[in-house]
């Protein structure tokens, strides 16, 4: 009886093995002084090379962002959050971001830059769903 349980144990432990992707993601800020050093999470772009996978989603959390900052131009803040999905999304910058591919693309956005919204670390994991993962780590890391 044993051995038929190991058996069953170890086929879905194959068929998830197949089905998962490797993942790399960063944390966009929004960083309102560059000066100061402080930020608060507003996003995430995630990209899994074997799932064919580029996507971002942001939240802003405005009562946050303005006790940081009074004066943050929030409209600015959301077109920096609008072109980097534009990029993700293959209809923006970088230069005819349509020709490149999603790991160029994803490294374009992930490239350091002093910016009101910069990238964080690029970190990594396995998931068998891109898209709920990213929605995730959008909920465990912004809110």
């Amino acid at each position: 009886m044993s051995e038929d349980r190991s058996e069953r144990q170890r086929a879905p432990a194959s068929e998830d093995r197949m089905s998962r992707h490797g993942f790399q993601y960063v944390v966009l800020r929004c960083v309102p002084r560059v000066d100061r050093e402080e930020f608060v999470n507003v996003g995430v772009v995630l990209y899994s090379q074997s799932a064919d996978y580029l996507c971002s989603s942001s939240r802003l959390q405005e009562a946050r962002l303005l006790a940081l900052a009074p004066d943050l131009d929030l409209d600015a803040t959301r077109s920096a959050l609008a072109a980097i999905e534009a990029v993700c999304c293959g209809q923006a910058a970088p230069a005819t971001a349509a020709g490149i591919t999603l790991g160029q693309r994803f490294g374009w956005l992930a490239a350091p830059r002093s910016t009101v919204v910069q990238p964080g670390p690029i970190h990594g994991g396995v998931t068998d769903d891109p898209a709920r993962q990213l929605r995730h780590l959008l909920q465990a890391l912004v809110g």
